[in-house]
């Protein structure tokens, strides 16, 4: 075992509460990302000719055991688990362009996962934005598109999810997600932020003063807000 997963078994280990069958499937995922993803891409042809880690993977999450009052460990497990299966997904319909040209990719097809079976839309709305008000997850579930912010080459981890949800957010924010014009004073932004208006405008904000909370430049003055098409392209190596 490599000393970096290593120190993540004893960190895992040592937090309170923190089930056996939980702390190696986060392990476990921690190693399938770094070992596929770079750049935000995923290496889709390698995995589909050596689906053993994902298929155990996917087995692990079946009999996982998470409870929302262990928020960070349940948040944890979900998003990892999304961002797993829409993986999942994409191989089990590669070669494909595109999540959008599966029927039923996001609504329609269950996995089996910590006792449920269950979409990827199920997982996104009800198990995690239903419950948590927090703009973030936007940023961490990643749909297997270009136009999804990148996926990170580790797994989400409870003692540091936090931290992670707010270094992707400031890295899409101040990256491609947004695109702004100074001079004119307009700002583009991603459909996500069109999609789902309601979570960039929570207590009364603004979409533009969610930006500004992330962005290292703020948008000073009053911008004009649109939103640039989103890339369905399928987000491979």
């Amino acid at each position: 075992m490599k000393k970096h997963h290593i120190i993540l078994v004893i960190i895992l280990v040592s937090i309170k509460g923190f089930s056996q069958d939980v702390n190696g499937f986060f392990v476990k995922a921690d190693a399938f990302f770094n070992s596929y993803v770079n750049d935000g891409k995923v290496a889709y042809s390698k995995i589909q000719n050596n689906q053993s880690g994902l298929n155990e993977l996917m087995k692990m999450a079946e009999t996982v055991s998470v409870s929302k009052e262990d928020a960070e460990v349940y948040q944890a497990f979900w998003i990892n688990a999304y961002n797993l299966s829409v993986i999942k997904g994409i191989i089990d319909n590669y070669p494909t362009n595109s999540p959008l040209d599966n029927a039923g990719f996001f609504d329609k097809t269950t996995y089996r996962l910590a006792g449920k079976n269950i979409t990827l839309n199920d997982i996104e709305h009800k198990l995690l934005r239903a419950q948590f008000n927090d703009a973030r997850f936007h940023f961490v579930l990643v749909c297997g598109a270009v136009g999804c912010p990148p996926l990170i080459n580790k797994a989400y981890m409870p003692n540091t999810l936090d931290a992670q949800m707010e270094t992707q957010t400031k890295k899409a924010i101040n990256g491609n997600f947004i695109r702004v014009n100074t001079k004119k004073k307009r700002v583009q932004a991603s459909q996500i932020m069109e999609w789902y208006k309601a979570d960039f405008t929570m207590d009364g904000t603004t979409e533009i003063n969610f930006i500004n909370q992330y962005r290292t430049e703020k948008l000073e003055g009053k911008y004009k807000l649109s939103y640039f098409q989103y890339d369905w392209r399928i987000n491979k190596q």
